[in-house]
């Protein structure tokens, strides 16, 4: 923390939006360790924690279900999804 309480540490560089081709899957890494799913016109489809492991995603949603998935050459694919960074 600096002087004026901000946290000064970089988040960790996989934290963002990332997003399908189609835009219609949406999840946002947060920093915080939480993440929030919007499918299509669906704000917050689904929302949990996610865990990071090098370039390995696991994802426990706040209903108890669990997924993964893997950040290849900035690309996440996760359960038959390839997502991609929006910038």
């Amino acid at each position: 923390m600096n002087a004026t309480g901000q946290d000064d540490r970089k988040p960790h560089p996989y934290v963002g939006m990332w997003v399908t081709k189609d835009g219609y899957i949406r999840h946002e890494l947060l920093p915080n360790g939480r993440y929030d799913e919007a499918r299509g016109n669906r704000k917050s489809a689904y929302q949990g924690r996610y865990y990071l492991v090098g370039d390995h995603i696991e994802y426990i949603d706040d209903t108890g279900f669990t997924a993964d998935g893997d950040f290849r050459d900035g690309i996440l694919y996760h359960a038959g999804m390839v997502l991609y960074r929006e910038e």
